[in-house]
């Protein structure tokens, strides 16, 4: 054995011992957008079970506790691996370390989901809108990469937004392979759109999607009309304040929050990373 491959599996195995009660999965695959997102992906473990758009705590054995932050899968139920879209945070309890996984890397996965960007929290509707900011869309490339959204909603759109062209990377690739995608294509071809703007640079250098939703900029891009709280439904998932404002405008527009126990015409998500 090589002093490089030697190097290469101690870098690998766990600092610490792993923990009770939780999954320990190894990384198969990582990728690096900018200096700020990352996605990797990771095996699935045995008999886990989630719905799309649900997230999971997860953390690294890097110390005798843990520290564990919520991430939303971005694959979708049906995946055989699980897959994460990240933000890089420089002095984050967590994503310092985990930016800087590689394949064959251990990550621990506490055993739950949950989350309110699940379908069953909806009412029946025509058209899915899927509001993101950043690593927001991450539940969304979950949802949209589920068949069954597609027997449930005419249309589906995502709208991603971020500060530059290099950070909607993610959202393109995502919608490009799901309809190039020959099983997929049946289900998504003609009903996924994807709405990307960058607020500070580029091509794509526009408006906050909250601005866009109030001058309706939004839906004459799409060709689609106003939001109807009779046959629209919306998932919201970003930063708080995107949160907070885009909430704001489906209530004015007429929608009304849902929960698991309630469905409703519009869902937030809570759940954040460092």
């Amino acid at each position: 054995m090589t002093v490089s491959a030697t190097a290469t599996i101690d870098a690998a195995a766990p600092a610490f011992p792993i923990p009770a009660g939780v999954f320990a999965q190894e990384v198969t695959e990582v990728q690096h957008y900018t200096d700020r997102l990352f996605r990797f992906r990771m095996t699935r473990p045995d008999g886990f079970r989630f719905r799309s758009g649900e997230f999971v705590m997860i953390g690294l054995p890097n110390a005798e506790k843990p520290v564990y932050r919520a991430y939303s899968i971005a694959s979708p139920a049906w995946d055989e691996e699980l897959e994460f879209f990240s933000i890089k945070v420089p002095d984050g309890p967590l994503t310092e370390h985990l930016q800087k996984v590689q394949p064959g890397d251990t990550v621990l996965m506490r055993k739950k989901s949950t989350g309110t960007l699940v379908a069953d929290a909806l009412l029946p509707g025509k058209r899915l809108y899927l509001f993101s900011t950043g690593t927001g869309i991450a539940p969304f490339a979950s949802v949209a990469r589920d068949p069954d959204i597609y027997e449930k909603f005419e249309t589906v759109v995502i709208t991603h937004t971020c500060r530059t062209e290099a950070e909607l990377a993610y959202g393109r690739e995502l919608v490009d392979n799901i309809l190039s995608d020959e099983l997929m294509r049946e289900f998504a071809g003609g009903k996924l759109l994807l709405h990307s703007t960058a607020t500070r640079e580029g091509a794509a250098k526009g408006e906050r999607v909250t601005t866009l939703i109030e001058t309706g900029k939004l839906f004459e891009d799409l060709g689609l009309p106003p939001l109807d709280p009779e046959t629209d439904r919306a998932m919201i998932c970003g930063s708080m304040d995107m949160l907070k404002e885009t909430a704001s405008l489906m209530e004015r527009f007429g929608l009304v929050e849902g929960s698991n126990s309630s469905p409703g015409t519009y869902v937030v998500e809570r759940a954040f990373v460092d």
